[in-house]
């Protein structure tokens, strides 16, 4: 008897698979064979309702899921594994964030986890990734609870009734937070875990609550995918398009306004942090967003602030006392407060989320140091040697005696989840941007007149003043003058932006201490480039700046 899983969606709530046995397509792929029960693409209103009634979480005065992830509230990039194989031995460039594990480590694992959620209630979720449908993953991912279920129907793309009476996974995730390694015969560093076989196309989480090792872990395979089987450039970056239809890209750590500044009411979202770059297309991998809480608010980012709503997942957050209205400033759990939500939840967002070959690419940088400029314009040379080097510069700790900024370098602003060589990436992205003929700024969205503790923040509305003359291609023939040390190119003026702030050395004081300061930063630069610069080509490697 044929077996329409869509039409299984309500009967399997709270049934067994014992009870059902036509129901072991559900459990096609996974290697799980029992479970106490066992409840298939289930809505938000559902898992929201059981999360709350095992006590797990609780509604705000908006109606979102609050949880909170438990012992972890960040990934843990120390202990994300990848299984050594013919596929994988010499492709993916090894390192701290590619560590090498053994198929037989992974197997003995993945029989470990199996019999532990064999022996629990589970979750399951039938989605896909890459709205490019020529590019189109199948996933199930298998979850222990509730609302991790609900995370990854927020973040992956939700296949209709129709898609799934014949869905077929490629990849399977087995997500089971209440399973804890044992290193002393595991293989592990500790007792969480995150670990890939690209042979088996199965990615095992273990030992942490924090749904985001879910979502970086389907785009670390589509970074090994895309780019390798699929000539496809995969990005961690955000998107959006004009009401001509020109794509632009932001690429940036955490910090650097890679969500704000691609919410534009003027302009509609592909999406704010994964995507694939064709011949032809600009595509996001997901269905939805993982926004940071940490001090929102209405009035700045309004989109985000609007879908703390019934389906969002909020994540680690307090409340105001007495009361349960989100405290957004509150860091008692952590400083990396999360929400998960469809992109249908935002108002301008592209449907469905493919825009055109990219026009401008910003690159987003919050130099607390004060020495880049607020925008300037890099050749391919200088864009490739910046991709690579994915350079911002965090404020001080509050670690006593700690007064300097930090410099933080993140390969293609993104390290932790690339599979393959830097190089790979930014040779890729090199190619496309030329033969595309795209503009690519650096944006720094830090600060000017000095670093942190003299200087200060760039005003927002100048930033954005900034982005919206290069996307109108105001900056096209206006006058450029070349950086000292870095070499980008320094406008001497924008539309709506004070002409004295474009060359940061003119904004300080002591011109002496910002020229120091350079040639330090500088100095960091090359040091952090190092490692890089046997897979690079010399193109890439001309742009370094120049410290004498």
């Amino acid at each position: 008897m044929k077996v329409y899983l869509c039409a299984l969606t309500k009967r399997l709530h709270d049934m067994s698979v014992t009870q059902m046995p036509e129901t072991i397509n559900v459990l096609a792929k996974t290697g799980i064979t029992t479970s106490k029960a066992l409840h298939y693409q289930e809505t938000p209103e559902q898992l929201s309702k059981t999360t709350i009634s095992r006590g797990e979480g609780q509604l705000n005065d908006t109606g979102a899921l609050l949880i909170n992830t438990g012992e972890f509230t960040g990934r843990s990039p120390k202990d994300k594994f990848c299984v050594k194989d013919e596929i994988t031995a010499d492709t993916i460039y090894w390192n701290e964030f590619n560590i090498a594990t053994t198929p037989e480590v992974f197997d003995n694992m993945h029989q470990k986890l199996l019999k532990h959620l064999s022996e629990k209630e589970l979750w399951i979720r039938d989605s896909y990734v890459c709205a490019d449908p020529k590019y189109r993953l199948n996933i199930r991912v298998v979850n222990e609870n509730p609302w991790s279920n609900l995370f990854a129907h927020n973040m992956f793309l939700r296949p209709t009734e129709n898609e799934l009476e014949n869905f077929t996974p490629e990849w399977i995730i087995l997500h089971a937070p209440n399973f804890h390694a044992d290193p002393a015969v595991d293989g592990t560093r500790q007792h969480n875990f995150a670990m890939t076989s690209f042979t088996k196309k199965i990615i095992l989480i273990g030992g942490t609550g924090y749904t985001g090792e879910i979502k970086k872990g389907i785009f670390t395979i589509l970074n090994f995918i895309l780019p390798h089987q699929k000539n496809v450039l995969s990005m961690h970056c955000s998107a959006n398009v004009g009401v001509d239809g020109d794509t632009a890209i932001f690429f940036g750590l955490s910090g650097t306004g890679k969500t704000t500044l691609s919410a534009d009411p003027n302009r509609k979202l592909i999406g704010d942090d994964e995507h694939g770059w064709t011949d032809d297309t600009v595509f996001n991998f997901e269905g939805g967003c993982y926004a940071k809480m940490i001090n929102l608010s209405a009035e700045n980012e309004p989109e985000i602030y609007n879908a703390i709503r019934p389906g969002a997942l909020v994540e680690n957050v307090g409340f105001l006392p007495g009361t349960n209205k989100i405290d957004f400033a509150n860091k008692e759990i952590t400083e990396n407060t999360r929400i998960s939500y469809p992109l249908n939840f935002i108002s301008n967002v592209l449907k469905p989320s493919i825009g055109k070959t990219p026009q401008n690419i910003f690159f987003l940088t919050a130099d607390s140091y004060g020495i880049f400029p607020p925008i300037s314009k890099l050749t391919a040379g200088q864009a490739m040697y910046q991709f690579i080097s994915g350079y911002t510069a965090k404020v001080a700790g509050t670690e006593a005696g700690v007064k300097e900024p930090s410099a933080t370098f993140s390969a293609c602003f993104g390290a932790p989840f690339l599979p393959l060589h830097p190089g790979k990436y930014a040779a890729m992205l090199g190619k496309k941007m030329t033969a595309a003929n795209v503009n690519v700024f650096m944006i720094n969205t830090g600060w000017s007149g000095g670093p942190y503790g003299i200087g200060s923040r760039m005003k927002l509305a100048y930033t954005r003043a900034m982005i919206t003359a290069a996307l109108e291609g105001k900056l096209d023939n206006v006058e450029y003058e070349a950086h000292p040390i870095f070499g980008m190119m320094m406008p001497k003026e924008c539309q709506n932006v004070p002409s004295k702030i474009l060359n940061p050395r003119n904004t300080w004081a002591d011109k002496n201490a910002y020229d120091e300061k350079a040639v330090s930063l500088a100095k960091q630069f090359v040091k952090n480039f190092e490692k890089y610069a046997s897979g690079v080509s010399e193109e890439i490697l001309a742009a370094a700046p120049l410290i004498n």
